[in-house]
């Protein structure tokens, strides 16, 4: 049987699928810590809450504010673009974080862009995965290696030498920033080692007990599924045809995961078919 042509989408669907892509999960929106982002801020309140180097978490209310501001297609906002880009270089990583998913809500800012694309580098994979997501926005594919990142599961590093003590077990669902393990290191407190990412503790790659040195692989991460739903959303735009065996496995329904995923990983194995076939 020969098969029919490729199609390309039509320019509604891509639009639809550029807007859809704002929604980046990896961002915790309303939330850091039991913080509400919720009160509306004046423009005098976001000039002050932008500029108090002390208050981390009122500079994370004034961006998720912008955002929203943005969302309404509020243009005043661009008033605090430069310091919106600054903030992406800030040693707080939750800033970072906040800050890449807000500079993919203006896809024609090219400070926003080039601050973006700078992102990729971070040494936190959550501020590079939202950092890729917001590129695609700019239909950008220079975070390509991210999204498939988003994918497959993580490993985890010893981020200095010690004695490893885990403090959760294999199959345990973690979120971001939830406590794994302990290193001993000869101090009086033991290191905390607290999960980069959300997902699931997939397996020990070091033994508990054992004495590990800094840049070891510690253990295994699964990868959640919000992140996987954004990386398929994310490749539907921008995948190519390496991604494919990996997106392909998603097809066939995971048990603790959605319908609505593998739904997703056929329509972006479809799509990234007939953009190799173009």
């Amino acid at each position: 049987m020969t098969p029919s042509p490729a199609r390309k989408p039509s320019p509604r669907a891509t639009l639809l699928a550029l807007a859809t892509l704002v929604a980046l999960v990896l961002v915790p929106f309303l939330f850091w810590q039991g913080t509400w982002f919720g009160r509306t801020l004046s423009d005098r309140d976001l000039d002050k809450y932008l500029r108090d180097e002390t208050k981390p978490r009122q500079m994370q209310h004034a961006l998720v504010q912008i955002s929203q501001r943005l969302e309404r297609r509020d243009s005043s906002v661009s008033r605090w673009y430069p310091r919106v880009a600054e903030l992406s270089r800030h040693t707080v990583a939750e800033l970072r974080v906040t800050a890449a998913w807000l500079m993919g809500q203006d896809n024609r800012e090219k400070t926003f862009h080039d601050a973006l694309l700078a992102m990729l580098g971070d040494p936190e994979p959550a501020v590079r995965r939202n950092a890729a997501l917001s590129l695609v926005r700019f239909s950008d594919a220079a975070g390509h290696g991210e999204l498939a990142a988003m994918l497959r599961p993580f490993t985890l590093l010893a981020p200095r030498d010690g004695v490893l003590r885990y403090r959760l077990k294999v199959g345990d669902v973690v979120d971001h920033l939830t406590l794994i393990a302990r290193l001993e290191t000869g101090e009086q407190e033991p290191l905390e080692v607290r999960s980069p990412l959300p997902g699931k503790f997939e397996a020990k790659i070091a033994a508990e007990g054992a004495p590990v040195r800094a840049g070891e692989e510690l253990l295994r991460l699964g990868p959640s599924a919000d992140h996987v739903w954004e990386s398929l959303r994310a490749l539907y735009l921008v995948g190519a045809a390496e991604d494919l065996p990996e997106v392909e496995k998603l097809t066939r329904p995971v048990p603790q995961w959605s319908q609505q995923i593998a739904e997703q990983a056929s329509l972006t194995a479809r799509q990234i078919r007939a953009r190799a076939a173009r």
